[in-house]
């Protein structure tokens, strides 16, 4: 049977992605400095306006206003025409971890309560769904060519959608590409449209495999995009958490990522997921597979932990929960530290998506 499915990415530039970048090196900032630190903090960025607020409770020294403008200086936002900048005022309204919520996490509690989802099918070599993995690396492209002068007519900001063509489980095209990007004035939309389509979509599609004609691709659908940014859309920490799962293709728990240490197992709890859906596909045990975990406050493991591989399994059931419980240690403690979460390293994981990519300790295979 024939269907499609759609996925879309966001720039570095997104205005929610300033603020997730902007939460995560909040929360560098402080494990780098003392590792047992605690932060949840959300940032809301608007037209000439950054607000902070949350919880930190660290031994670091914080300079909150230098991370938010380094930061949004790095993302390009350098001009006052875009009515957002690094200059632009900025409020921090930060205090420490609730006492009620912190005598849990002292005991290697969990942080907070929810579900955590982790999925892995085999449709691109990172383990991940092909629309998603697709829109991610437009994404990154468009961004690449920004910073490094190949399309200097760019601004900061943009989006990317890719919709596959599926016959079963197989991926077999593509049916659209949609690119939403801000460039100068000085230059037509059909000539931005051109130099993305040679430039960016065919080189990323074809090291997938595939190809489309430019009828079939769609950049700024309105005809004009010039200035984004917060400005022409407020951001908020943590509005993209499809983008920065699974693209829709597979469920997800109810919190963000971005913004909270890993004692908060909204985060910690979904890397563990995914490291041990991602292992059990790459050990072939299963096609595809969906871990799903479930903790309350305090809880020092896991209350629900169960393995679904779609009719894929290639093993017993017996086998893979047993191959699970020897991958990881799912108490708030063994996720902690089997998975060395407890550094600084998760701004880089606030844009292009937190799974598939290497680099990040949930990505590994260990028992290939």
């Amino acid at each position: 049977m024939i269907t499609t499915f759609t996925s879309e990415s966001v720039c570095s530039g997104h205005p929610d992605k300033i603020c997730d970048q902007i939460s995560d090196a909040i929360v560098d900032a402080a494990l780098e400095q003392d590792t047992n630190s605690r932060v949840a903090v959300e940032t809301l960025a608007t037209k000439d306006f950054i607000n902070l607020a949350g919880e930190v409770t660290t031994q670091g020294r914080m300079n909150y206003k230098k991370i938010v403008r380094d930061m949004i200086k790095k993302l390009g936002y350098t001009s006052e025409k875009y009515h957002f900048s690094f200059r632009s005022p900025i409020a921090a309204k930060i205090h420490t971890q609730s006492p009620e919520i912190a005598v849990g996490v002292d005991a290697l509690g969990a942080g907070d309560q929810g579900m955590m989802f982790g999925y892995a099918c085999r449709e691109t070599p990172s383990l991940m769904p092909l629309p998603i993995t697709l829109a991610h690396a437009l994404t990154r492209k468009i961004d690449e060519s920004r910073e490094t002068k190949v399309l200097p007519y760019l601004r900061p900001d943009g989006k990317a959608q890719v919709t596959v063509r599926y016959n079963g489980l197989k991926p077999v095209g593509i049916e659209h590409v949609v690119i939403a990007v801000p460039h100068s004035e000085e230059v037509h939309v059909e000539e931005v449209k051109k130099d993305i389509y040679r430039l960016i979509i065919l080189p990323i599609l074809e090291t997938y495999g595939f190809t489309t004609a430019i009828k079939n691709v769609i950049v700024n659908g309105t005809g004009v995009w010039h200035l984004g940014g917060p400005a022409s859309d407020t951001g908020v920490t943590g509005r993209k958490i499809i983008v920065d799962t699974y693209g829709g293709a597979a469920r997800v728990g109810g919190g963000a990522f971005s913004g909270k240490d890993p004692t908060k197992v909204d985060r910690s709890g979904a890397y563990a997921a995914r490291y041990i859906a991602k292992n059990i596909v790459a050990s072939h045990l299963a096609d595809r597979c969906e871990v799903r975990l479930a903790y309350f406050i305090g809880a020092k493991r896991p209350v629900i932990q169960e393995v679904e591989t779609f009719g894929t399994a290639k093993k017993s059931e017996k086998i893979i929960n047993n191959f699970m419980e020897k991958l990881l240690d799912t108490s708030v403690g063994g996720i902690l530290r089997e998975l060395h979460l407890k550094r600084p390293i998760y701004q880089k994981t606030a844009v292009y998506g937190h799974f598939g990519r290497e680099g990040f300790p949930w990505e590994e295979i260990k028992y290939a």
